[in-house]
């Protein structure tokens, strides 16, 4: 017979898993303020949110207990009896009281030796408790005042898989070398939003994802991620790396990386000597003012590449920069001093985004060879009719998506790539839509005219004839109410008995 005791009035939602309850048979724990059950067979989730909020947790629960959720309550003291010496415990969950490392005896689980989840987030810890259960899968301890892990505290963890130290006060000297070298399974370390200046030392081999943005971080050293040759994700967003913090060939060691995020460093370039099998190089917001011919040639695999509200100029931006990225399917210029599109772009991008840059010109060169590409986003440009030149999307044949809103076109530009599906003019100075204006589009969908020049008759009565597939155009904005008549989606079949 397993008991599951459930004193919590709300979970938090999307981070950790409710408790299983009770649906068989009920009755008193051994304390009045907590409610269990035992169960015999699978039980399904409830909370208890009618019972007042608990201040000290039950002296004594059944030895059987599998699963203990006490979360969202006012708890300050545990007893040692309370979660130890239950040798079937699974799951403990007591985020979101006022738990000091008063409140949590040194033997609290002494006796417990299956428990793989446990969250002890969103309390008043100070510091890592000592003598957590060695089964631990799971742990859960952001939001707390964290400043330190007594050495020691987690050499007992070796099946720790997850570890959730966010939103704390951890500097440097509350951690050493001996902190995660013993978490022999560890795949997943979040460090984010603490008072780190460097990255830790001694971290596992196992690690796949480690998360550090939003710390004091200055300068990453190879030898402090040389131990962590496995990691796929390293998250660096939001330090203070500046132009010297992330030296050449720094993080070479981690050959398998595929995902790096270094947004809002203030960085200078793009870091040169980065792993060649990475895949995401994320760096918005920085100050990257040029990209060399060669700045891209070490990651011939890269997929995504965001350089979104960078300080980059077109004349600064080499013709062959991009052409190395033969694999490359994303690229974000967004929020640029670009005047221009960049040159050598490879023939694989499915997505390219240049809004909110200055361009003032389109000509078919750049686009040239872009067969594959399917979203292309110009918006908040300087873009007129006049300036795109001919032949400008004569090539963009699989293209569905295409964003001009807000810049300063005068009517809708002709010759449209004829598979698109979604075009955004909104925010520009059209003030009619001739009767051919969408007859290169047919599979168009979802058109966007609002806040333009429009009037009641503005749009011809014929110009959306033959696009069965529209089914949205905002017309919202405008100077006047702006008469539309879509399409029927089929074909009128006549009537029985008609000639």
């Amino acid at each position: 017979m397993a008991w599951t005791c459930t004193c919590s009035r709300t979970t938090s939602p999307g981070q950790l898993s409710t408790s299983p309850c009770r649906t068989t048979s009920s009755r008193n724990c051994p304390t009045t303020s907590c409610r269990a059950s035992a169960a015999f067979g699978p039980s399904t989730s409830t909370t208890i949110s009618s019972l007042p909020r608990l201040s000290v947790a039950p002296q004594f629960l059944p030895r059987s207990l599998r699963v203990a959720d006490l979360a969202a309550n006012q708890v300050t003291e545990i007893f040692p009896l309370t979660f130890g010496e239950k040798p079937a415990l699974r799951s403990v969950y007591l985020h979101d009281n006022q738990l000091s490392n008063a409140g949590l005896p040194p033997d609290a689980f002494r006796g417990s030796e299956a428990v793989v989840v446990l969250s002890l987030s969103s309390n008043r810890l100070s510091y890592l408790p000592p003598s957590l259960p060695p089964s631990l899968e799971r742990l859960h301890l952001q939001n707390n005042l964290i400043s330190k892990v007594p050495r020691g505290a987690l050499s007992r963890q070796t099946h720790l898989r997850e570890l959730y130290l966010q939103h704390n006060q951890l500097t440097d000297s509350g951690l050493d070398a001996t902190t995660f070298s013993k978490l022999y399974h560890l795949e997943y370390l979040d460090l984010s939003h603490n008072r780190l200046a460097s990255v830790p030392a001694g971290l596992p081999r196992t690690l796949a994802v480690l998360h550090l943005g939003r710390n004091r971080i200055r300068c990453v050293e190879a030898a402090r991620l040389r131990g962590a040759r496995g990691l796929r994700y390293l998250l660096l967003q939001h330090n203070q790396l500046g132009a010297t913090g992330l030296p050449a060939g720094a993080l070479r060691p981690l050959r398998g990386l595929h995902t790096l995020h270094l947004y809002g460093n203030r960085l200078a370039r793009v870091p040169l000597a980065l792993p060649r099998r990475l895949r995401a190089l994320v760096l918005p917001h920085n100050h990257v003012t040029a990209l060399g011919a060669r700045d891209l040639a070490g990651m011939p695999g890269l997929a995504e590449l965001n350089l979104a509200y960078n300080r980059l100029v077109s004349a600064r931006v080499h013709r062959r920069a991009f052409r190395p990225l033969r694999a490359l399917r994303s690229l974000d210029l967004a929020g640029n001093q670009l005047t221009r599109l960049p040159s050598g772009l490879p023939g694989g991008l499915h997505t390219l985004r240049l809004q909110r840059n200055e361009m003032r010109a389109l000509e078919p060169e750049p686009l040239a060879g872009l067969a594959q590409l399917r979203e292309l986003s110009l918006a908040h440009n300087r873009l007129r009719v006049g300036d795109i030149g001919p032949g400008t999307w004569y090539e963009l044949r699989a293209l569905q998506v295409l964003d001009l809103s807000h810049n300063e076109l005068s009517f809708v530009p002709p010759d449209l790539p004829e598979a698109l599906e979604e075009l955004h003019l909104q925010g520009n100075r059209i003030g009619h839509v001739g009767p051919e204006a969408f007859l290169g589009t047919p599979r168009l969908r979802a058109l966007f005219l609002r806040a333009n020049r429009l009037h009641m008759t503005s749009i011809a009565p014929e110009a959306f004839l033959g696009l069965l597939h529209l089914r949205v155009v905002d017309t919202a904005g405008n100077p006047e109410q702006v008469l539309v008549r879509l399409p029927p989606t089929t074909p009128r079949q006549p009537r029985a008995g008609s000639p």
